[in-house]
């Protein structure tokens, strides 16, 4: 069912199939973990994602969606999110932000890693840990009763706690369940207590991208590339999550969110 502001509110039985999605495009971005490495070309990265997905018995959502030719977006170095899979050489020193998707039974999971590639600097890995904590942190921050911008204060908070980084504006989280991009919309900074409350049967994907210099993007000419405007390391990380009466589910996380809630003393919802 559909409620306020073309919000869809799941059953249990439909976030129950979320998460079969979710486990694929969890499981999905643990083998690319494993596979990324130096003298790869992304398109080979893209083309394991897919074998992958396909022979889990899902669909890529990405494939095909406005046109993209993807089944992952792989963005390196300072191209923030969106990066088409092609001929682009991964090198030592790279850092790759890698966003997946499936749809398993008309229901879609969504997530993203950032993954270095070989050595890289201390700054590069504290950006990357920065930006995957502060989506942790914006989850722990939801609960029941609470609303959106709870997420979006907890995770720009995070940020500028650990130093002078830059949070992206203009590409934000969202709702996501039978399509992959649905209302609310779920930015990364903004003050707590507003935008729409956070009810049982929502699910959302939270996407922190922090970069290390100004916030400032372009999009190249291929119409989905972004990069950063002053040439910064970027990182992205994601998870779709719900909230159950018990606490928060994480339904991209192959634990569903156990082990990193229980590490921050958050209530875990899963089942």
């Amino acid at each position: 069912m559909f409620k306020e502001r073309g919000i869809e509110i799941k059953s249990p039985e439909q976030i129950d199939k979320m998460r079969v999605a979710g486990l694929v495009v969890g499981e999905t971005l643990e083998l690319l973990r494993r596979s990324v490495k130096a003298g790869m070309t992304t398109l080979e990265l893209d083309e394991i994602a897919e074998d992958n997905i396909r022979s889990s018995g899902a669909t890529p959502s990405f494939k095909g969606y406005h046109g993209f030719t993807g089944s992952i977006c792989a963005s390196v170095n300072d191209e923030v999110v969106h990066g088409i899979p092609g001929d682009r050489v991964i090198a030592e020193g790279d850092i790759v932000s890698i966003d997946c998707g499936a749809i398993v039974d008309g229901w879609h999971g969504d997530a993203a890693i950032t993954v270095a590639v070989g050595p890289v600097g201390d700054d590069a890995l504290d950006l990357i840990r920065v930006t995957e904590e502060a989506m942790w942190r914006g989850f722990a921050a939801a609960s029941l009763g609470g609303r959106v911008t709870d997420i979006s204060h907890a995770v720009e908070s995070y940020v500028r706690s650990q130093g002078d980084y830059g949070i992206v504006e203009d590409y934000v989280g969202h709702g996501i369940g039978s399509a992959m991009h649905q209302p609310p919309n779920v930015p990364n900074f903004g003050r707590p207590g507003k935008g729409p409350k956070l009810v049982e049967g929502l699910a959302l994907a939270v996407e922190p991208m922090v970069v290390l210099g100004d916030q400032a993007t372009y999009l190249l000419g291929d119409d989905w590339t972004v990069k950063t405007d002053d040439g910064s390391l970027a990182a992205h990380f994601e998870h779709s999550f719900t909230l159950t009466p018990q606490g928060a589910w994480i339904l991209t996380a192959l634990d569903g969110g156990e082990a990193k809630l229980a590490e921050l003393g958050v209530p875990f919802g899963g089942r």
